[in-house]
């Protein structure tokens, strides 16, 4: 018979089997959350579908109060769902919870550690918690995967405040987890520790490692991300490639500085959208499907003008987000 401390382990294991590998990390279908009563209880997640590919880098965005915090607690076990179905790893959450927990580490934003243990006695203690064997466990590995190796034997409490982050990393890894969740990882740290923790972001993904990543920092998960979902108010708004939500948003900005320090804009120049930004700049935004741009060259040339130079704005993950969350919420 299977112990109770083997079965939360035997998920992980049984992930290093390349025929036992699933094609999804996480697969979540019809998820809903009612807080309450269900005819009169706050909705924080209303038929949510999912499915994260595994290996992949995923971020899941919303803004305050979207039911992004309410997923992750269901994913960790932390909240009963009201209805819907969550596979982590091919594993039932309902059918086998131990199973699926030992699948996945959580790393939240707060920093939770004992600031009196060592980093290796903090690992120790958590893959004891898991009930890992002491012969399975890989503390010297992982804090050397988190460059915390020289400060194995030191207290947590003298730790920087991006070495602690690093550690609690390492915590949510000490069970050897194919799914992490990295909620908000570099909320309020400085730009250089931000790019430290993504490089480790990706050198856990070419570890094999699925990750799902919430973030406010919209340029980060730009960055890191292979696929997003977008939730507001507990709906899916969007889930695409970022290459394919990029290419929602048919708007673009141009500034073209002329030679002549021009103030007002020829009347010729009017109906095609352009207008006088700056002495001698001018400014066009328009939808590329639509616009030829050769076409405002020309009329620019022929209202005796000469264009100096030419730059252009670019549609960023920030323009999508902003679109599809300032629609009003659903009526409850």
């Amino acid at each position: 018979m299977t112990t109770s401390a083997q079965s939360q382990t035997a998920s992980p294991r049984a992930a290093g089997d390349s025929t036992a590998l699933p094609d999804h990390a996480v697969e979540i279908a019809g998820l809903t959350k009612i807080y309450g009563r269900a005819a009169s209880g706050a909705k924080a997640l209303d038929g949510i579908d999912l499915a994260i590919p595994r290996g992949s880098i995923f971020g899941l965005l919303g803004p305050n109060g979207a039911g992004k915090s309410t997923l992750i607690n269901i994913l960790a076990g932390l909240v009963i769902k009201t209805a819907g179905t969550v596979r982590i790893w091919g594993i039932d959450v309902d059918r086998a919870p131990r199973q699926s927990r030992a699948a996945i580490g959580i790393v939240p934003q707060e920093i939770t550690l004992d600031f009196f243990f060592t980093p290796r006695e903090l690992l120790e203690m958590q893959a004891g918690f898991y009930g890992v064997p002491k012969r399975e466990r890989r503390t010297a590995a992982i804090l050397e995967m988190v460059a915390l190796t020289e400060k194995a034997n030191v207290a947590a409490r003298t730790l920087s405040g991006g070495m602690r982050r690093r550690l609690m990393v390492a915590k949510a890894m000490v069970h050897n987890p194919p799914v992490l969740v990295l909620d908000e990882p570099t909320a309020g740290v400085d730009v250089e520790l931000r790019r430290q923790l993504w490089n480790m972001i990706r050198d856990l993904q070419s570890r094999g490692v699925t990750i799902l990543l919430t973030t406010h920092y919209l340029e980060e998960a730009e960055e890191l991300c292979d696929r997003i979902a977008i939730i507001h108010h507990g709906r899916l708004a969007a889930c695409d490639t970022k290459d394919a939500l990029l290419r929602r948003v048919d708007d673009k900005n141009m500034s073209l500085a002329l030679v002549e320090p021009i103030e007002t804009l020829p009347p010729a120049l009017a109906p095609l959208g352009l207008t006088v930004a700056a002495p001698g700049r001018l400014a066009l935004r328009y939808t590329p499907s639509r616009t030829e741009l050769a076409g405002v060259f020309e009329a620019i040339s022929a209202a005796g003008l000469t264009i100096r130079d030419v730059t252009s704005q670019e549609t960023d993950l920030e323009d999508i987000f902003l679109q599809l969350t300032r629609a009003p919420g659903p009526e409850r």
